[in-house]
């Protein structure tokens, strides 16, 4: 049922859900990527989902600042961030784990 400016608690749901999405691809390469090149550089990976998330909570809270229903900025950031979180550390582990070679090497002087 649509609220009073037309527009869904479920789209407001899917838009912070896109954006959080949005902004870990802007500043992440993929999971893809980070299981396949862990044991090279898992910190600097890491650092970088750290830094999108950041970023993504910070338009979150703009959210729920500006929504007066609150929670459906809360729950589509919120939920994108723990799913997206929880698979760069799945692959971030698996590829420290994996001994398949990763597709980046780096050798000494």
């Amino acid at each position: 049922m649509p609220e009073a400016n037309g527009q869904t608690a479920a789209v407001t749901v899917a838009i912070y859900a896109a954006l959080t999405y949005d902004i870990i691809s802007a500043t992440n390469s993929s999971p893809q990527t980070t299981e396949i090149n862990a044991k090279a550089r898992a910190d600097t990976l890491m650092k970088w989902v750290h830094a999108g998330l950041a970023q993504a909570a910070l338009f979150a809270v703009i959210g729920i600042a500006l929504d007066p229903r609150r929670w459906p900025p809360a729950v589509g950031a919120g939920i994108a961030g723990v799913l997206l979180y929880a698979q760069y550390v799945h692959a971030k582990r698996s590829g420290l784990e994996s001994p398949e070679p990763g597709t980046e090497q780096y050798g000494r002087g």
